[in-house]
């Protein structure tokens, strides 16, 4: 496989994630492909992995081999017109531009937080 290709191959996972957040709250996916859409959504943009990325090469087969799978199957259960337009739809989310003004409030809410918790902890001992 080319570098081209892996990067042509991250952006179509990437983009059919976001299809698939997007099929789970559309009225038009059968019940049972929002549930498995939501699930395997939640779980690629979940960093918790079912087995640890610190574990040597089975850390990696969650991300290698079953969140692909899960897509894959899960893409089936979408009918084909709403899987398209799902598509086109999550290609302009992925396109907008990011905020980096709302990066840099997450930033600062997490610093915050530690900072509360770092005094908690002196003041509780």
């Amino acid at each position: 496989m080319t570098k081209q290709s892996l990067k042509d191959w991250a952006r179509a996972i990437k983009r059919d994630v976001v299809t698939l957040w997007l099929a789970a709250r559309d009225p038009r996916v059968p019940w049972y492909a929002k549930i498995m859409a939501g699930a395997v959504a939640a779980y690629a943009l979940s960093p918790i992995d079912l087995i640890p990325d610190f574990i040597p090469i089975l850390g990696y087969l969650d991300d290698l081999l079953i969140v692909p799978l899960g897509i894959m199957l899960t893409l089936r259960l979408i009918p084909p017109d709403v899987l398209s337009e799902l598509r086109r739809e999550a290609s302009l989310v992925l396109e907008k531009p990011r905020s980096r003004a709302g990066l840099v409030f997450i930033i600062l809410v997490w610093i915050a937080l530690a900072v509360l918790a770092a005094w908690l902890l002196r003041h509780a001992v």
